[in-house]
Parts: C-alpha cells; sequence; structure tokens
C-alpha cells in the first residue's frame, strides 16, 4: 500500500490540501486589508490634518505632514469661543443649531404626513400629484431660488428663519417624501384594517399604528434633514443679513474674510467644531439609519 500524501502537498487531481488552501486565503485576506487600510486612510487624511493644525500654534502650522506630533495649544479654541472675540462663534453654533433641529422636525411631520397620505388614503389625482411630487426632483435648487426669494419678500420673512424652516413643514424635500411613502408601502395593510375594527380613524391609526414603525425611516430622514440643515451655505447667505442670526458656515467665511490667514489655527478649530455634532449625530443614529436605507422599499 502506498503512504498517504505529506500535508501540503498536491493530489493526482491537483486539488490542494487544507494547509496550502488556508494559507492561499490568509494572504488574500491580509492584501484586501492592506489594501483598505491605505485607502481608509488616504481618505480621512485631510481630516486628521485640520484637527492637528486645530491644536498647533500659526507659526508651525503646515511645518509637519506628520498629524499629532509637535507642540500643541488649545489657544485656537479658547481665541474662536471667546465672548469677547469679533467673531461670535458660540452664537452662530447656537443659530446653526436651532434652525438643524427645526428642520428635523418640520421633515419628519410633514413628509411622513404626505408619505401616509399618499400611500394609503384615496383622493382624486393622487397618481398625478405623486408624479408631479416626484418630477421637483429633477429642479435644481437655483431654478427655485428666485421665485420663492420673491415670496419670502412679499411675505417679510426676510433676515429671519423662516425660509429656512417653514418650508420644511409643508413637505417640500420630495425625496424624504418618497422614502416614507416606499417604507409605509411595504407595511401590512392588515394592521390598518385591525385598526378600523377597533374604531380608529386615520390620525389615530397613523399616530398608533404607522409612526411606530417608521423609526428607521425617519431616522434617515433625520440624518439627512439634520447635515443638510447644519452644512446649508447658499440659504441663509440669500436670506440672512444680520450677522446675529448667522449660521456657522457663514461665520467661518466671515472670519476668513475678515481675519485672513494670520488666525488659521483658529479657522481650523471652528471647522474641526462644526464637524463634530454631524459626526456625533450619525454615530447616534447609525443603527437605525443603515435599517432604514436596507429596508426602505424592500422590507
Amino acid at each position: 500500500m502506498s503512504a498517504a500524501p505529506a500535508a501540503g502537498s498536491v493530489t493526482r487531481r491537483g486539488i490542494l490540501f487544507p494547509r496550502k488552501a488556508a494559507e492561499n486565503r490568509l494572504i488574500g485576506a491580509l492584501a484586501r486589508h492592506a489594501v483598505t487600510i491605505a485607502v481608509l486612510l488616504a481618505m480621512i487624511y485631510p481630516v486628521l490634518w485640520m484637527v492637528d493644525a486645530s491644536f498647533r500654534p500659526n507659526a508651525l502650522i503646515g511645518t509637519s505632514y506628520l498629524p499629532f506630533a509637535g507642540e500643541f495649544t488649545t489657544e485656537n479654541y479658547r481665541s474662536g469661543l471667546s465672548p469677547t472675540s469679533t467673531l461670535n462663534f458660540s452664537r452662530y453654533f447656537l443659530n446653526s443649531a436651532l434652525i438643524a433641529v427645526l428642520s428635523v422636525i418640520g421633515n419628519i411631520v410633514g413628509c411622513t404626513l404626505a408619505a401616509y397620505a399618499f400611500a394609503r388614503l384615496t383622493f382624486p389625482f393622487k397618481r398625478v400629484l405623486f408624479a408631479v411630487l416626484i418630477g421637483t426632483l429633477l429642479l435644481p435648487y437655483q431654478v427655485t431660488m428666485v421665485p420663492q426669494y420673491i415670496l419670502f419678500d412679499s411675505l417679510g420673512w426676510l433676515n429671519t428663519y423662516l425660509p429656512l424652516v417653514v418650508p420644511r413643514f409643508l413637505a417640500t424635500d420630495a425625496f424624504f417624501v418618497f422614502l416614507a411613502v416606499q417604507f409605509i408601502r411595504g407595511l401590512p395593510r392588515d394592521l390598518d384594517e385591525a385598526a378600523r375594527i377597533d374604531g380608529c380613524g386615520h390620525w389615530t391609526t397613523f399616530f398608533r399604528v404607522i409612526v411606530p414603525l417608521l423609526g428607521p425611516a425617519m431616522a434617515t430622514t433625520a440624518m439627512f434633514t439634520f447635515v443638510n440643515a447644519w452644512n446649508d451655505f447658499l440659504g441663509p447667505r440669500l436670506y440672512l443679513s444680520d450677522t446675529d442670526l448667522y449660521t456657522v458656515p457663514q461665520g467661518l467665511v466671515q472670519f476668513v474674510d475678515s481675519t485672513g490667514a494670520s488666525s488659521v489655527g483658529t479657522l481650523f478649530a471652528m471647522a474641526t467644531l462644526a464637524i463634530a455634532p454631524v459626526v456625533g449625530f450619525f454615530l447616534a443614529s447609525q443603527r437605525l439609519l443603515t435599517q432604514g436605507i436596507a429596508t426602505t422599499g424592500i422590507k
């Protein structure tokens, strides 16, 4: 009788033994991980460099390409957030937070109500109106900017937060209406019928049956709305003229225009603080956000 082939050798049919196959899988996994880590470092390097520059004195910014190496200082943050500073960034953060929170509430309320109407109610021209609503996604903001400005000017809303907040409560963001419509259509209608048997009307059915199941869709809406409202520059720049009403993006531009490159460290410090709420909001709602994107229109 012939002896059994040694581990790692090749059989007559050319099949690799488990040890050789495991080595090949290990090498492939290490190569994939190395490439992934290299791409990740290349993507986050600008952010790391900005955070590093925010803790450096102005004279040392740009002298080293390795982040978090060398002298550190918190003077940039103290200077930017100081109440005696010529640029009141603390006020700008509060203004942006107010607009972002109201925008999130407005989109959740307005878009879910409109989505329930399109998904569950029956009324004339429903399909036509829904098609028109989806068609507004094809219109760039620059097309409607002038008519909206004229409308808000006639209402006396200029230099207030009303043009930035009120439209959110009127379901003007068609994408989030479509998102909620697709999610509601995936819910069994048996739930609605059971609520009708118990004597619930449309309002009770919406608040007690539909809304508790809309958590992932509402989390997705809240996340994207918060990011868009917090980072919005054109809207506040168009409607706000009082510096006390400025938002963070406006404050950063005003900071550059007024101080120039001499205080670039403070600029990086305020930019670092500006991205912190977005990152924190994403981390807090990551699970629901992923679930909402994955199940909307499929579940």
